[in-house]
């Protein structure tokens, strides 16, 4: 063993030793960010690191488990990714259905697709059914996978569900009018029924949300890290959630 990581060992444990279970957040969203960049310092393709960024998932979920943490919404692909090249975007696709599928064969996670599914190949949209499907009995953390996600794409799709929904029980633009509040719309989020998020990481250094669950991280506590996602260490996990506690919500009171 390196000295360096005994040191970082031994600091790992010091953290995770000072960490308050009481104030540990219910909800974690992450915004995986990093893994080109991560790919290009190291001297590797792109698919390379986005493959290695598909291998630290379990990880983190496992550090989530120790934590009493019960619900974390990883962000995969955004409507943005779309629209890079075929040459990028299907080997990225062909890697993201590869950690769907080992999320849900691990037997520990409950997998819940958030996103806009029509929007993905037919292939990715099988995957993410079969993974939700094979998964429904699971009473371990929640994983929400957003792939194909974007906040305003949700916040369109949810007035558009409400809409709809109305439409079908003869409600009037008026009527609806009267009844459409915060608690409506949110009946219709990819993420009805679910908390919303205690705390929202991003990697890689970036300080911007990017349209990362626009509606629900209205009153979620942000962290941003240094390291690119794929570098993402337990003691980077363990400083965020000491971060957190160390904060006084106010929820705008």
């Amino acid at each position: 063993m390196k000295l360096r990581d005994l040191v970082y060992g031994l600091y790992a444990r010091r953290v995770e030793g000072r960490l308050d279970h009481d104030q540990v957040p219910k909800h974690i969203g992450v915004i995986l960010d990093g893994n080109r960049r991560w790919a290009r310092a190291s001297g590797g393709t792109t698919e390379q690191g986005h493959k290695a960024g598909a291998s630290k998932i379990q990880e983190m979920l496992g550090w989530c488990s120790e934590t009493d943490v019960e619900v974390v919404t990883l962000w995969m692909l955004s409507t943005d990714n779309l629209d890079r090249p075929e040459e990028e975007l299907k080997p990225l696709l062909t890697i993201i259905e590869g950690a769907v599928r080992d999320l849900a064969a691990d037997g520990r996670w409950r997998v819940h697709h958030v996103g806009n599914r029509d929007l993905l190949p037919s292939r990715t949209q099988t995957v993410l059914k079969e993974a939700e499907r094979d998964t429904e009995h699971i009473d371990g953390i929640l994983v929400n996978v957003a792939v194909g996600y974007g906040g305003r794409q949700e916040i369109a799709d949810a007035v558009r569900s409400l809409l709809l929904d109305h439409a079908t029980k003869g409600t009037s633009f008026e009527e609806l009018a009267e009844v459409v509040d915060i608690d409506l719309i949110a009946e219709h989020l990819y993420t009805r029924g679910q908390p919303d998020p205690d705390l929202v990481i991003r990697t890689s250094g970036e300080q911007r949300l990017s349209g990362f669950m626009l509606w629900q991280s209205a009153h979620s506590e942000y962290y941003f890290c240094e390291v690119f996602w794929p570098a993402f260490r337990k003691v980077d996990f363990l400083r965020a959630l000491r971060d957190y506690a160390a904060r006084h919500r106010r929820y705008g009171n």
